[in-house]
């Protein structure tokens, strides 16, 4: 474990340095003065093209970054992963959702054991019965096929195989549907049973204990809707219900059958789970040779991680453009824009990812941190965005490095569509980084006829300063190869910053305090007496009992 502090090395008091002097130049500066920009900061890889030209950064920014990865040396800390070893330290684990997508060759060991071919165990178990599914083997209580499919699931068991399976629509079984229910609120739930057949559905219950609050609400729920269909029949349940779970136990007292669990491990951390069981709705949805292709996807990154140099190193490259914004710029939040409405669910996926991952104050071995650390994370479609938040990005007050996704082609062969996709990608990445100045402005709406005292006036608030950081990256089409390469891609990204900052990536003490809290509150809602809150709590309490024992208040 590296204890020492990043601010400390030499390399980093040279960053600020050079941050010194590179933090008043403008892209089109940068542009101006080096004509290679564009072939010197853009590099491909498993089917990626990164152009990271615009940003605000030089060959020598890059060279002291890659110094700064060394010093905090990140190469070992790449092979401890990969080699198994128990880098979780608050939770003495191996970190290996890298194990899920391995190859069968491949020996990975934890505890002396190698854990591959039980993980490749597990997907044929999974595969089995995802082709059942599929080919409508897989009966009801009633005697008819699967048609749809309700992933029960929150956090890393909801985002990532709702996200993968938005992705892979295109690759989607004709007959199938699916959902996911995460949130405790019953809107989301009865929402969708509202929608289904119960004759037809069957649920996956994704929850590693078994208790997690949410999962276990929303699955009895299911459950009692579904048994009370069949007018009580509590067999319905073993013919509807399946489960990701490690709690044999539970599983088998809610009724489900234990040859239909499917377990995982706990050097599988939520947030990097889809690759596992978890996955097993976007199994089930596209099946399992497409699935398949997803890991190898995942793999191809992997191993480009792993021995490609880092200044050809997708993953570290964005890495380190993140802490040199972060860490220098002082920049707070990051943007995912993808001009892919099948990657729509995208930014919500990468939240939990980096902002679980690295939203920690204290390094690994318990000191705390004097710098920034994880970005706020957000994003949308950037076709929807730049009629939305884009004017932000534009004309604000704040830095906002972005990632622009772009496919070259879709699934549906709308040239017309496609084209105007890309050309509005392309133009606001040129918008962001060149902007315009006020004497372009001025001259603009004097050729369009404007007097000049008029164009003058309105000059001020049709300038846009641009110099905002953005990567571009350019693929082919979205296929389940490039999905696993994308979510494998920023999932070292994350790393790489958590190796420079020196946290734990891969624990989440911070959500544990509210469950503990919300256990204390519940029966205090239902009329049981408490103790012990603040002020404002027990009066919000109070509140609430009042008011959920009232009529509906008129509104003024």
């Amino acid at each position: 474990m590296n204890d020492q502090r990043p601010v400390d090395t030499a390399t980093w008091q040279r960053l600020n340095q050079h941050w010194e002097t590179l933090s008043k130049a403008h892209l089109r500066e940068l542009f101006a003065d080096d004509p290679q920009r564009f072939s010197r900061f853009s590099t491909e890889a498993c089917g990626l093209f990164l152009d990271y030209s615009k940003h605000r950064i030089t060959a020598e920014t890059m060279e002291l970054l890659r110094g700064l990865a060394g010093e905090r040396e990140l190469g070992a800390a790449v092979e401890a992963m990969f080699h198994g070893e128990p880098i979780n330290n608050t939770e003495d684990r191996a970190v290996l959702h890298v194990a899920l997508r391995a190859a069968r060759d491949t020996h990975i060991k934890v505890d002396g054991e190698d854990v591959v071919p039980a993980v490749h165990g597990e997907l044929e178990r999974m595969g089995r019965f995802a082709e059942r599914v599929r080919e409508g083997q897989w009966k009801g209580h009633s005697g008819r096929a699967i048609e749809v499919v309700v992933n029960i699931g929150i956090g890393g068991s909801d985002l990532g195989p709702a996200m993968a399976s938005a992705a892979l629509r295109a690759y989607g079984h004709p007959r199938l549907r699916v959902h996911f229910a995460s949130n405790l609120d019953y809107e989301l739930l009865g929402t969708i049973l509202a929608d289904v057949d119960p004759e037809t559905t069957l649920f996956v219950v994704e929850s590693k204990t078994f208790t997690t609050q949410e999962t276990l609400t929303n699955a009895l729920s299911a459950r009692r809707w579904l048994v009370d269909h069949f007018g009580g029949d509590e067999g319905a349940v073993a013919r509807h219900f399946v489960a990701v779970s490690t709690n044999q136990r539970e599983v088998e007292r809610f009724g489900i059958d234990a040859d239909h669990v499917f377990g995982f491990w706990d050097w599988v951390g939520g947030r990097y789970s889809v690759w596992s069981a978890i996955g097993l709705p976007v199994m089930i949805y596209v099946g399992r040779e497409a699935f398949g292709e997803m890991l190898e996807g995942a793999r191809y990154m992997d191993s480009h991680f792993r021995d490609t140099p880092w200044e050809n190193n997708l993953p570290v490259i964005m890495g380190l453009l993140g802490v040199w914004y972060i860490n220098f710029f002082g920049t707070a939040t990051h943007a995912v824009l993808p001009y892919d409405y099948a990657l729509r669910l995208l930014p919500a996926y990468l939240q939990q990812l980096d902002m679980e991952s690295n939203g920690k104050r204290v390094m690994k071995n318990g000191a705390p941190v004097a710098w920034d650390t994880g970005p706020v994370v957000w994003g949308a479609p950037g076709n929807n965005g730049q009629h939305a938040f884009y004017q932000l990005l534009h004309q604000g007050t704040r830095i906002v490095p972005a990632d622009i996704l772009v496919p070259a082609t879709g699934h549906w062969g709308r040239q017309d569509h496609e084209h105007k996709l890309l050309a509005n990608a392309l133009a606001q990445a040129e918008a962001l980084m060149h902007g315009r100045t006020a004497e372009e402005a001025t001259a603009e709406m004097e050729a369009a006829g404007a007097p000049r005292e008029h164009a003058r006036a309105l000059a001020p608030h049709r300038t846009l300063p641009g110099n905002q950081p953005t990567s571009v990256l350019l693929y082919r089409r979205l296929t389940p190869r490039l999905l696993g390469a994308i979510v494998a891609l920023y999932e070292h990204k994350v790393f790489v910053q958590s190796v420079i900052w020196g946290n734990n990536a891969f624990d989440q003490w911070g959500v544990e305090l509210g469950k503990q809290l919300a256990q204390a509150i519940l029966p205090e809602l239902g009329g049981e007496p408490g103790a012990g809150h603040d002020g404002s709590t027990t009066g919000l309490i109070a509140r609430l009992r009042r008011m959920r024992g009232e009529a509906e208040p008129p509104i003024d």
